[in-house]
């Protein structure tokens, strides 16, 4: 008998216009649509023309006019100022309607560029949707980003006006937005008109006459307006990937097709009701804040959760038991160093076993890749399906999952399981040839993409082509390595320049990591390729222990080079480890192996905006010091010297 996820993919894919033209209808639409797909400018693919609506319409009034009103919308949850604060969905659109009310006395109408540079409080929210409802066009920049990457997105998105707060609080560190802001407009070529300006009582920034406004003073006389009436295809918002050289991408995202995926998602991959709690532990300023903080829980109806906190560390490493046990939180959606970060701290699940978590129901893991030994550590612990899914800044939504909201499918560990409606997932050779089950090789997806994801690059149409369509045209280039086996399961081994070329042979650094992960006393890995005159690359591997690991680290380093040469072969040549106390990441969670390559070899590079803790460099700087590739013991001082 085929399952209902086979009955609803297979749909997908031979007729998309019938299988995305019912779940339009979740949406209210002040026009009907025309047409459910508009091929007429290939590539350039546009869902549901001609239709008219309003994302903040469908996010908070339909739900306000429905009598659910007095449902919690937000919950505000800080263990670094020690806050929490709930909000209905009547509260919530009395804020927003008189916030937006605010930025359209302020100037600001359809189409102009708002910049969001926020922390994560409920302001940020109520600023995004604020904009959805004036047919502002949005942009978030995580918050703390240095001023020059700011700037570089001023001058891009040429905003009318930024939104930001005097500062955020990142783990017991006081970040000053105020400063950074301002930084930033003054080597800006582009200049905002206005700033407005939530004043946080743990920082007050200073005011620039003319320009800045303080949010809460103005908001006193702020009058509500109504939602204006936009096209689908109409940009919702620019959301900038954080590349470490050259201009960051300007991802648009629409408004119609928007709404219909993350809708659709929300019932049938997480597997949630309106009315229950979802919390996407992310920032509002990368995708997933996006998509699974505040437009896709709130299109659906149910309750999310506002986190300002680390999974350890505010305080301890059951952080994140705590709130879903406070909450009574149904699904968690985080990323699988979130969760390496607690196992490393708490190997043995003491702290989870002082919370209640019997309202809890799937884990979803996401933005690195999930190794195997992690995934069992979860599902052993949590006695919960651990749900792994794949997706990107530019798709807005998971390209391959496993949908709980329909018949679960047996899951796989190393596997995010099988595409999702909408995803035609083909392995490609170099010259562009479909490759077996089993033959590993690049990820690409069969035009055209599904409603939700990019149209385009802000104001480059010509460079979305270039990035992603020219390499294998009538299809997405994803930009990473992996295979389908023989039952259909998608594995992802990273991106494509992760994989390495040893004596001729080509070998991915991914597989190297999920042997590594498997040792009893890891933490967490990562495996990056070096320059070797003899034989082309060799991997080089750091490791992070568990916290209560005792043993010589030789032997550890031993052992888990026999475990590659075992699992993998000799042919890897995997023969150099390197233990530190942690790995450099990006703010979001992703190891910043990309750069770190870069300066093995003796590359030129930049300095990633998006590093995590500066301390983090301090920390590892002796144990660099054992590895004989000088430019990275270099490379790691640098940052240090600059205080980054």
């Amino acid at each position: 008998m085929v399952g209902t996820y086979q009955k609803e993919y297979e749909e997908s894919i031979r007729e998309p216009e019938r299988f995305w033209g019912k779940a339009a209808r979740e949406i209210q639409w002040y026009k009907p649509f025309e047409k459910v797909l508009d091929d007429s400018r290939k590539p350039f693919y546009r869902w549901f023309v001609g239709g008219e609506l309003n994302t903040c319409f469908n996010a908070l009034d339909y739900h306000v006019l429905s009598g659910r009103g007095n449902q919690l919308a937000i919950i505000y949850d800080s263990p670094v100022t020690n806050q929490l604060k709930k909000m209905t969905y009547g509260e919530l659109l009395d804020g927003v309607s008189r916030f937006a009310g605010l930025l359209r006395s302020f100037g600001v109408e359809k189409g102009d560029r708002v910049i969001i540079y926020m922390p994560m409080i409920p302001e940020a929210v109520v600023a995004m949707l604020a904009c959805a409802r004036i047919g502002a066009i949005h942009s978030v920049v995580f918050g703390g980003f240095a001023p020059n990457e700011l700037a570089i997105r001023i001058d891009d998105a040429k905003p009318k006006l930024v939104v930001s707060a005097s500062c955020g609080i990142e783990g017991k560190k006081l970040i000053p937005y105020k400063p950074l802001l301002d930084k930033a407009i003054g080597i800006s070529n582009f200049k905002p008109e206005k700033c407005i300006i939530y004043q946080r009582e743990q920082y007050q920034g200073t005011l620039i006459q003319g320009r800045d406004f303080d949010w809460e003073k103005e908001m006193v006389h702020a009058s509500p307006v109504d939602c204006v009436t936009i096209s689908s295809t109409d940009p919702l918002y620019i959301l900038y990937t954080s590349g470490t050289t050259g201009k960051p991408k300007g991802v648009v995202r629409d408004n119609g097709g928007h709404a219909v995926a993350l809708k659709w998602t929300m019932k049938y991959l997480y597997g949630v009701e309106p009315g229950d709690v979802f919390w996407a532990a992310s920032d509002v300023g990368w995708v997933v804040g996006h998509s699974y903080i505040v437009y896709g829980p709130l299109l659906y109806g149910c309750s999310t959760v506002v986190y300002e906190g680390k999974p350890v560390g505010t305080p301890d490493a059951g952080a994140f038991w705590r709130v879903i046990s406070e909450h009574k939180v149904k699904v968690l959606f985080t990323a699988p160093t979130a969760i390496r970060a607690i196992k490393r701290e708490d190997p043995e699940g003491e702290l989870l076993r002082q919370y209640d978590l019997s309202h809890f129901k799937y884990l979803f893991l996401a933005g690195e890749r999930l190794d195997p030994d992690t995934y069992y550590w979860a599902s052993r612990l949590l006695n919960r399906p651990v749900v792994d899914h794949w997706w990107q800044t530019e798709t807005g939504w998971a390209i391959v999952g496993n949908c709980m909201g329909l018949d679960p499918l047996p899951i796989k560990a190393g596997s995010p399981t099988k595409p999702m409606p909408g995803y035609e997932v083909h392995i490609l050779d170099s010259n562009g040839k479909i490759l077996p089950a089993g033959a590993e090789g690049i990820v690409t997806i069969k035009l055209p993409l599904p409603p939700g994801t990019l149209l385009t690059l802000w104001q480059e149409d010509e460079k979305f082509k270039q990035t992603y369509l020219d390499m294998f045209p009538g299809y997405y280039f994803t930009g990473d390595g992996g295979y389908i086996d023989e039952d259909g399961y998608v594995y992802i081994m990273g991106r494509v320049d992760d994989v390495i070329n040893v004596a001729g042979h080509r070998l991915s650094t991914g597989a190297m990591e999920e042997v590594i992960a498997k040792h009893p006393d890891v933490a967490e890995c990562a495996v990056v390729g070096r320059k070797d005159e003899f034989k082309g690359q060799l991997p080089l591997g750091f490791v992070v222990l568990k916290s209560n690991v005792q043993r010589d680290h030789d032997e550890i380093k031993k052992e888990l080079v026999q475990m590659v040469r075992d699992q993998i072969g000799a042919v890897a040549s995997f023969k150099e480890v390197v233990i530190v106390p942690r790995l450099p990441k990006t703010r979001s969670g992703k190891i910043l192996r990309g750069t770190i390559r870069k300066i093995v070899d003796g590359e030129i590079y930049t300095v990633p905006p998006t590093i995590d803790d500066p301390a983090i460099l301090k920390e590892i700087e002796e144990a660099l010091k054992t590895i004989r590739v000088e430019s990275l013991y270099h490379f790691f001082n640098l940052f240090n010297k600059n205080g980054i």
